[in-house]
């Protein structure tokens, strides 16, 4: 999108991107990238919450282990206009956004209608994600690479983020299907048969940008090699990527993910950690594992 000044054809030199608390992309990642934030909120027992910045998905998990079973919501209208506005007094003067799939929330429709309303004086362009996690983290930092190769606002937008967003796909594998089903998620039936024979789902986004299941292991033991596989498998011929992984209370073994990740597919551009937010922990626990791959050509 471009926009008039006068007569004069302009479009934005200084671009910066924002996100959600789902991303997971680390305080110093965010600040490197020029990334800025607008949490997702958290509603415990004892009063709301800004998912990342007074509460982490560790609490969250404490929590949950505890009995409680925390709510979430979306930002509110007035964080979103104030990191807005945050942006524009640091000089910028076009925003990409990438938000959060919107078959898991609503967050990427509310930053729209916000924008909408800033007119073409301040362009921003949001973007669904279509996934979380460490797949939305790794299309914000392609293209944080990408504004600072030089690429333009209609490359940018136009093209480039839309196929990075088709060419990114995250895998997770969960350690307990309890909160899944505490949030609505799955059936009890699939459920209880997981838990009886420690089937542990590998789950990404479906089309739609809801979770699906897309294959079992099991035992833990089996969750690594099948998240390379998949991984694996996606690259298919491709000879350009990126690649992520990610973790919920689980560093030693994103650890070992990592390694053998870059062992399968050691020909990436790029490789980016992350750690799961305390939004996404509220459906899916601790010793959660990911792992994505992004293709480039």
């Amino acid at each position: 999108m471009n926009y008039e000044k006068g007569l004069e054809y302009v479009s934005p030199r200084n671009i910066a991107l924002l996100t959600d608390s789902c991303a997971d992309l680390s305080p110093r990642l965010r600040a490197e990238n020029h990334i800025y934030t607008v949490p997702l909120r958290i509603l415990c027992a004892d009063g709301e919450y800004a998912d990342g910045v007074n509460i982490s998905a560790e609490e969250v998990c404490r929590r949950l282990r505890a009995g409680e079973l925390p709510q979430t919501s979306l930002p509110s209208v007035e964080s979103v206009g104030a990191v807005l506005e945050e942006i524009r007094a640091a000089g910028y003067d076009g925003v990409i956004a990438v938000m959060l799939s919107s078959g898991l929330s609503g967050t990427y429709n509310l930053v729209r209608l916000v924008a909408e309303e800033s007119g073409e004086a301040f362009p921003i362009r949001v973007f669904d994600s279509v996934s979380g996690s460490l797949g939305q983290g790794l299309t914000l930092l392609q293209l944080a690479e990408d504004i600072r190769s030089g690429m333009d606002w209609e490359e940018l937008t136009e093209r480039r983020a839309p196929r990075l967003i088709a060419g990114t796909f995250p895998f997770f594998s969960v350690d307990t299907l309890e909160y899944l089903l505490k949030g609505g998620r799955i059936g009890k039936v699939t459920a209880t048969a997981g838990t009886l024979l420690q089937i542990k789902p590998i789950i990404s986004f479906a089309p739609d940008g809801q979770l699906q299941s897309v294959a079992k292991v099991r035992g833990r033991n089996q969750v690594i090699g099948k998240l390379v596989a998949m991984t694996s498998d996606r690259c298919g011929g491709h000879r350009r990527y990126n690649l992520a992984v990610a973790h919920g209370g689980a560093p030693a073994e994103m650890a070992v993910l990592r390694e053998k990740l870059t062992a399968a597919l050691p020909d990436y551009d790029h490789i980016w950690e992350g750690e799961i937010d305390g939004t996404l922990s509220v459906y899916i626990g601790d010793g959660v594992l990911g792992a994505a791959i992004q293709v480039l050509d």
